[in-house]
Formats: C-alpha cells, sequence, structure tokens
C-alpha cells in the first residue's frame, strides 16, 4: 500500500508511483489490519497510461519536394528582345540615313547657289576670252546708301560696269542689260537717232567676232549722284583693232550705279 503525503490518499496499485490528484511522489506504508481502505484507481489511470508524447514531424505539403526552377527560357527570352531591339534600330538607321543624307545634299545645293548668287561674274565672250571683268561693286547695295563721293573709288566701279556692259552686249544677256540699264535709259541707234532701252534690247543681237577689248583715255566726272564717263574702247578680232570713242552717263540709284544713256562713235578711218 502507498500513500500521498500532500492529500493523505492511499493507494493500493502497486505500479502507481506518484498521486494520480497531486502528483506528489507516494510512499510505503503498512495496512491497519482489516479496516485498511483500499482506493481503487479510477478512469484517470486511462489517461495517465496514454501513449507517450511524440513531438510534430516537419511538414512536407502535398505534391513532394519543389521542382528547381529551369533558367534557360530566361535566357532565351532575354536574347529574343535584345535581337529583336537590334533589329529595329537597323530598320530606323535604313529609313533615316536616306533622308539625312538628301537633306544634307539639298542644303549644299542651295549653300552653292547662294555663293553662285553672291559672287556673279561676267560670261566669257564666244572667242573663248576671258573677260577679266568685275561684276558691279554694288552688288550688296543698300537701296537707302547715298551716292559715293570718292573719285577714284567711282571710276572702278564704272569701269566695271562697262566691262560688264560689253560682255552683256557681246553675248546679247538681256538679263543683264536691263539690270544695268535704268527705265528711263536713252541711248543713240546706228542711224544717229535716240533708242530707249527697250529697243536696245530688243534689238541687240550677240557678236562673235570679237576676241578681247580694251579701255583708254577714261575721264570721269562726277556731280552728286550723276557721274559721266568719257574715252575710248577698243574691240580686237584677230590683227584687225576698231577704236569707238563713247561718252556715257550714269544716275546712282536703288543704292547702285545706273546707265541712263550712252553715245558710241566709231573713229574715222578705222574699220573692223
Amino acid at each position: 500500500m502507498k500513500r500521498c503525503t500532500t492529500c493523505n490518499r492511499t493507494f493500493t496499485d502497486p505500479n502507481l508511483r506518484f498521486c494520480i490528484d497531486d502528483g506528489t511522489p507516494l510512499t510505503d506504508v503498512e495496512p491497519d489490519g482489516d479496516d485498511a481502505t483500499v482506493i481503487t484507481p479510477h478512469n484517470h489511470e486511462d489517461s495517465w497510461n496514454a501513449v507517450a508524447y511524440q513531438p510534430p514531424r516537419s511538414y512536407v505539403p502535398p505534391g513532394g519536394p519543389a521542382k528547381r526552377r529551369r533558367v534557360w527560357p530566361w535566357l532565351v527570352g532575354i536574347g529574343g528582345a535584345f535581337i529583336v531591339g537590334v533589329l529595329v534600330i537597323a530598320i530606323a538607321a535604313a529609313l533615316m540615313v536616306p533622308r539625312i543624307a538628301r537633306r544634307a545634299h539639298e542644303a549644299e545645293i542651295n549653300a552653292n547657289r547662294r555663293l553662285e548668287n553672291s559672287n556673279t561674274t561676267p560670261p566669257e565672250s564666244n572667242a573663248n576670252t576671258n573677260a577679266n571683268t568685275n561684276t558691279n561693286t554694288n552688288t550688296n547695295e543698300n537701296a537707302e546708301a547715298p551716292a559715293p563721293t570718292d573719285h577714284e573709288q567711282v571710276l572702278a566701279q564704272l569701269k566695271d560696269i562697262e566691262n560688264e556692259w560689253t560682255v552683256a552686249n557681246l553675248n546679247a544677256d538681256k538679263k543683264k542689260l536691263d539690270r544695268i540699264l535704268a527705265d528711263d535709259f536713252v541711248g543713240e541707234d546706228p542711224d544717229g537717232g535716240e533708242q530707249s532701252k527697250a529697243d536696245y534690247i530688243r534689238t541687240i543681237e550677240r557678236d562673235t567676232s570679237i576676241e578681247k577689248w580694251d579701255f583708254s583715255n577714261l575721264k570721269l566726272t562726277l556731280i552728286g549722284d550723276r557721274a559721266t564717263l568719257t574715252g575710248t574702247i577698243t574691240y580686237t578680232a584677230g590683227d584687225r583693232k576698231a577704236p569707238y570713242d563713247f561718252t556715257d552717263k550714269f544716275v546712282w540709284r536703288d543704292g547702285r550705279w545706273q546707265a541712263t544713256g550712252s553715245v558710241v562713235k566709231k573713229m574715222e578711218g578705222v574699220d573692223l
């Protein structure tokens, strides 16, 4: 027999070592004759002798262990995107490069045209002789610019115009003559009569026999915006020469010199 020293209960089960109520270790006692109390364990013994505690196992989700992700689909996708990007850039470049080249070519052509217009030179004579003349020094004229007053400067300007005028006469360049002659120009026709600007331009004809020409005895009379240039021009054709005396009148108008009159007389005794 065993007794609990805490609750003073006794137990006859020899296998019990602890009180089933409070867990106090039991002590052995001798029974006191026939009056000993016999206590039979109640149903707590069933729960006391239950299966021993076992720790929970690690949880494994259904379907077995997780599969390792594949890397090659990502590599294929990135490579494909890179190739598509390169193709797009190549197509865009193929479309844009011709346009850029065409625009550059057009810009170059326009620049050359502007350069040609700003540096216009008189045409060559049909006798393959270069006319060493310059364009009117007033190419970049200012319509409001006052007439020049320096005698040497005006003489150089008018000599350039005379060279340009001669080239236009020999080539029958009506566009150039229209610029050189003022609208109120009055000249002298071959018969000695008056000739307007329109008649002068309409009747001009090309002359392919002249090889070169020279100016001599140039004299300038300058009064305000009016200038008169006299001198001699000598034409050369082969071994023959023909000098002409001329008197040309000019006016400063719209920022440049314009011819308002001309009288040319061939020197007697000389035939070309």
